[in-house]
């Protein structure tokens, strides 16, 4: 049997989403999803007019001018993304009741770190901090793109994770594609596309400030 997995597929949490009593679990999950898109929506925009800008002068333009004025806060996104996508798992963890699988708990073993990494690099203007967020950022996206393409086929899975908390079901289910590891897979593209821009914007010949 393939095919995405409904919050359904698990009564408790199901429970905990419809109950009128934790409608805010459902509220949020909403948003989250509305936020993820919007948030995937432009990291596709931002590599789009790069791969453009490599043939066309016009497009070339727009990328420059988007590096010079994104480029100065690009740390401060990329760690505003990495922070909240930490309180989100807290919350789903912690308020909303969700048990992490094991594939989850290996995605915030990489966004938890970030989250600090990025803070003090952005406050330090550290331009060098994408060589060792880079590679942190780049894993939890290959783990977080895993899991959700195994809650889209369940027959894919390899069985790592227990029974009781499967990998393969799904907490939240927004908009009939929004997962949580789908807004993990956008938080961490985000964040590499901040990266990204701030390098671009340092090899462009920006000082750091210091």
């Amino acid at each position: 049997m393939t095919g995405p997995l409904r919050p359904a597929t698990l009564d408790e949490a199901a429970d905990r989403l419809h109950d009128p009593g934790s409608m805010s679990v459902e509220t949020l999950s909403t948003l989250f999803a509305v936020g993820a898109i919007a948030i995937a929506l432009l990291v596709l925009a931002t590599v789009s007019l790069r791969v453009a800008a490599t043939w066309s002068a016009g497009m070339r333009g727009w990328w420059d001018a988007l590096v010079v004025s994104a480029g100065p806060i690009a740390l401060w996104l990329g760690a505003a993304v990495a922070v909240l996508a930490t309180a989100g798992s807290l919350y789903y963890s912690l308020g909303a009741g969700f048990e992490p699988c094991e594939l989850c708990w290996y995605q915030r073993i990489a966004m938890y770190p970030l989250s600090l990494i990025l803070v003090v690099a952005a406050a330090r203007a550290d331009r060098a901090v994408g060589r060792y967020a880079a590679p942190i950022a780049v894993v939890g996206i290959a783990l977080s793109a895993y899991h959700y393409l195994i809650q889209q086929f369940p027959d894919l899975s390899a069985g790592a994770c227990s029974a009781s908390v499967p990998c393969t079901a799904a907490y939240v289910w927004e908009f009939d594609f929004v997962s949580i590891p789908f807004m993990a897979v956008v938080s961490f593209a985000a964040i590499i596309t901040a990266l990204w821009i701030d390098r671009a914007h340092t090899s462009a010949g920006a000082q750091p400030e210091r």
